[in-house]
């Protein structure tokens, strides 16, 4: 997965059908047209030598 970051604007670019899914599911989960859209918040720390994993939760 390509992440670009342009000032507050965040890209995300799959590199392979398994992320393109994932990121469609995720673009799904937080996308509502009838309502209001979901927002993705930061849960605890990114700190990439102890774990490369970010984790977010998604917020009505």
């Amino acid at each position: 997965m390509q992440i670009e970051i342009e000032k507050n604007l965040v890209s995300m670019s799959p590199e392979n059908d398994s992320e393109t899914r994932q990121l469609e599911r995720l673009w799904n989960l937080i996308v509502d047209c009838v309502k209001f859209n979901k927002k993705l918040v930061p849960v605890g720390e990114y700190v990439p030598v102890k774990s490369n994993q970010a984790k977010f939760a998604i917020e009505d």
